[in-house]
């Protein structure tokens, strides 16, 4: 019971604050939702900020199985991977109406510069997302010419990942995501060429990790329930650690 207990707390605080904010999220809120007292939660955790270090703790623990392990099944091929893990991103964005985009890119804003321990946890998830798209473009071997610094295309990845999610939730609209993703296409299609690599791009090569979700999605878009949507998304992604659920 204790266990479970501590799971809905960290469960909805995850929630709230990837919605609401680390600040704009009240105590009250968690204990309302998560259907707790007072002192269950600091039993637990004896501050918002120590709650907040658990919420990283779990997003820095599932990122592989939740996120990067689902990327890395949905395709063959390495740099495929890369636009497979970009995929998942933009069902979320989709599915949540652009309420829920990256779990950790939001509140690296609010603490950036303090909340040492929280800092740490979020510069540790970047960088394990950072090293799995290297090792993507790593394995891409000569598709990419030899002078290409992976680690930098990771990372660059992943800020335009980050700036695309970000303006794509401002807007309500999925366009600044895909116009971001994009480029990157591009970019990857021009260091191919580069590279004389004879195809970069191989579709056919890649299985849709969202196994439907956009479709579900688009209907959320046009006005269906969204209660609706959203178990169904969960269903589709699969498992007690879908990147659609709070981890």
């Amino acid at each position: 019971m204790a266990s479970d207990t501590r799971n809905r707390i960290l469960s909805v605080a995850a929630r709230l604050f990837e919605t609401l904010g680390f600040e704009g999220t009240a105590v009250a809120a968690i204990l309302r939702e998560a259907d707790v007292n007072s002192g269950s939660l600091y039993h637990f955790f004896p501050s918002k900020e120590a709650l907040l270090v658990a919420v990283l703790e779990k997003y820095v623990e599932v990122l592989e199985p939740a996120l990067l392990g689902a990327a890395d099944r949905a395709a063959d091929d390495p740099i495929e991977k890369v636009f497979a893990l970009l995929e998942l991103y933009r069902g979320r964005l989709l599915v949540s109406e652009f309420s829920r985009g990256c779990p950790v890119g939001d509140l690296s804003l609010e603490i950036a510069g303090r909340l040492p321990e929280a800092c740490h946890l979020v510069a540790t998830y970047f960088e394990s997302w950072t090293d799995k798209v290297e090792d993507w473009l790593e394995a891409a071997g000569d598709r990419l010419p030899p002078q290409t610094d992976r680690r930098a295309l990771a990372a660059h990845v992943l800020s335009v990942l980050q700036g695309g999610v970000m303006q794509a939730r401002v807007s309500a609209s999925i366009s600044p995501f895909d116009d971001s993703v994009s480029q990157i296409r591009l970019l990857v299609n021009f260091l191919g060429a580069e590279a004389g690599a004879a195809e970069v791009y191989r579709p056919a090569d890649r299985r849709s990790p969202l196994a439907g979700i956009t479709r579900r999605a688009q209907t959320v878009s046009s006005g269906a329930a969204a209660g609706a949507t959203d178990s169904g998304a969960a269903e589709a992604l699969g498992g007690d650690d879908a990147w659609w659920r709070a981890w």
